[in-house]
């Protein structure tokens, strides 16, 4: 089975950016590696910041399972589900993506969840590294998508507010029946003495240091920051993946450490 790293958080606090980074990260290891990356926000854009382009959606498939109408040629509900995940998956040479999407339709999706979960565990047993871009809400994670975790990294900006939705994440992952090896905080857009646009490590602290009492409250370990990176509003505004960020970024360098740290 892989390891598992999901990536939770409230919107706008930098979480996919992290999870896309991560797989950059595993990427440029040492020999080949399989990654597959998960997209489960609704609000998807993981394909974009990875650069892959997404044609068909797990909600899609869903919505077609659920329709009454015949399955094409004669399959069962299993085949048809089975088939039409390995046609959702884009596949590249160093990762493959499955977007999540949003069921949006009326009714119950129970049954095809259920023969989903079990394709996706077959489906990621062929992977060394699942990473999974996590909405905010954790459904995925409560539906056990992912079947086991080994690690959960809580996402927050440098706001007390967003580090109280993050103690509220923390919360919520031990109300969930899905097994977590381990949780960590990382805090991002953090901004130093030297403001924006490339603020080092070396200011970093200082902003921390004024947060240091919500970090705290969160009882989660913060195992790094993330500092506020121009070149990530630049690629932003640009419509460039951030996998395709130079070398000698703050936040590659950044998110590379955290990933030592997790295990990756």
């Amino acid at each position: 089975m892989p390891y598992v790293v999901a990536v939770a958080g409230k919107g706008g606090t930098g979480k996919t950016t992290l999870a896309a980074l991560l797989v950059r990260h595993i990427g440029e290891k040492p020999g080949r590696h399989a990654v597959l990356a998960i997209d489960a926000d609704p609000n998807s854009n993981l394909h974009e910041a990875l650069g892959l382009e997404v044609e068909t959606t797990v909600a899609d498939l869903l919505e077609e399972t659920k329709a009454e109408r015949p399955l094409p040629g004669g399959m069962t509900k299993t085949q048809f589900i089975h088939y039409k995940l390995q046609s959702a998956l884009v596949e590249t040479e160093k990762v493959d993506l499955l977007s999540m999407g949003t069921p949006e339709g009326p009714g119950c999706y129970c049954y095809p969840n259920d023969l989903l979960r079990g394709h996706m565990a077959d489906l990621a047993g062929n992977y060394e590294y699942l990473i999974l871009d996590n909405e905010a809400g954790l459904e995925h994670l409560s539906r056990r998508v992912a079947e086991d975790v080994d690690y959960l990294l809580v996402v927050s900006d440098a706001t007390a507010r967003g580090l109280r939705s993050a103690a509220r994440v923390g919360e919520l992952v031990r109300d969930l029946k899905t097994k977590v090896g381990r949780i960590g905080l990382a805090v991002t857009k953090v901004r130093g003495s030297g403001g924006a646009g490339g603020a080092g490590a070396a200011g970093a602290p200082d902003e921390l240091a004024a947060l240091a009492p919500e970090i705290a409250k969160t009882g989660l370990e913060l195992v790094g920051t993330v500092p506020y990176d121009e070149d990530i509003v630049r690629f932003d505004l640009e419509g460039k993946p951030l996998v395709a960020l130079p070398a000698t970024s703050p936040s590659v360098q950044a998110v590379s450490e955290i990933a030592r740290k997790i295990g990756l």
